[in-house]
């Protein structure tokens, strides 16, 4: 089973509903994404059907203070939804594209669908955490799986990735979420990333429902190995995710700030190379600040550590001290231990 997982970023482009029930804009937007720098793209499969019930009650209608409050759970996913008849089309594009496309699987029939388009990653979604006969389900088909952590407890997360390794599945990946839609910088809480980590030993990042780009970005600097964020060609398409998505212009801000985090991240350092060498020419060191004269002997008012580097390391300064000089030597010559009776350093 190939992992995705490289020492960059793996960057997504969630395209979710942002397609307006149009297949052209859906495939536009894909192309979009290949522009901005994206290196994956996400579908979600699923129908009203098979994520809901067609029910007018209260159990199924929106209230939790969202932009979607007021509709019934079943409408909202018959606008939202992909068509499953398009997947195949939009699977084959982002591969002529150079990118990979995947998809959430809401039921078992969607994981059925997907791995006749031979899927190669899977990512369950974050209320689907808990759906442990789906996740179970998907384990067993041997490929990389994303989970994102959104309403978790630890131990919702822990029988996640329990569940997955039952199933001779050890290939998962962690993502930090907050959801909420727009989420807010106070609650993106990044230090969990790292966290995930070291706490459940596997990768780790963020799928991220933030209005910016700046959560991307000190993510990868914190080790995500995975950034998610939902993309659309244009607001103007609109619908149910188009006011926490980025377009175009702002996702390829978000993949320069993410790839240039990186960069500046780099590794663990402290070889000493040619730059660093030279660059060590004004460090301090010891020299001869007064014209001294053969047998003088040496004191803090004839030797001082100042820059540049060219003498001997400070550290000589105290052993030095009191010691004679070999030879009448100017003022700015740097002091060596050649220039001192009977001195090695």
């Amino acid at each position: 089973m190939k992992s995705f997982i490289e020492d960059k970023c793996f960057i997504i482009a969630e395209l979710s509903a942002n397609h307006g029930g149009s297949i052209e804009v859906a495939k536009e937007t894909i192309r979009a994404a290949k522009r901005a720098g994206a290196d994956a793209i996400k579908l979600q499969t699923y129908t009203a059907d098979t994520m809901t019930m067609d029910v007018k009650n209260d159990y199924f209608i929106i209230d939790k203070g969202t932009t979607w409050d007021g509709q019934y759970l079943y409408d909202l996913y018959l606008k939202a939804f992909t068509p499953w008849e398009w997947h195949k089309e939009l699977f084959d594009l982002a591969k002529q594209q150079g990118l990979v496309c995947f998809s959430s699987p809401f039921d078992f029939s969607a994981v059925d669908f997907l791995e006749e388009l031979n899927t190669p990653i899977y990512k369950v979604a974050s209320f689907e955490i808990t759906d442990i006969p789906l996740i179970k389900y998907i384990a067993a088909k041997n490929k990389p799986i994303i989970i994102s952590t959104g309403i978790a407890t630890i131990e919702d997360i822990e029988l996640a990735i329990q569940t997955c390794k039952e199933a001779g599945n050890e290939n998962v990946t962690i993502l930090k979420c907050t959801s909420a839609y727009p989420a807010s910088l106070e609650d993106t809480n990044l230090l969990t990333i790292p966290d995930i980590v070291e706490r459940f030993g596997v990768n780790s990042g963020l799928s991220d429902h933030t209005l910016g780009i700046e959560a991307p970005m000190i993510a990868a600097a914190m080790g995500a190995k995975v950034i998610e964020k939902h993309f659309i060609l244009d607001k103007s398409v609109g619908g149910p995710d188009a006011h926490f998505s980025l377009d175009e212009n702002e996702f390829k801000q978000m993949v320069d700030a993410v790839r240039l985090a990186e960069k500046m991240m780099g590794k663990v350092d402290y070889e000493m190379t040619r730059k660093k060498k030279k660059s060590r020419e004004f460090s301090r060191s010891l020299f001869v600040v007064t014209d001294v004269k053969k047998g003088e002997i040496v004191t803090q008012e004839n030797i001082r550590s100042i820059r540049p580097g060219f003498g001997m390391h400070p550290k000589y300064y105290e052993t030095v001290l009191g010691k004679t000089f070999n030879g009448a030597f100017k003022k700015g010559t740097p002091l060596h231990s050649d220039l001192i009776e009977e001195f090695q350093e």
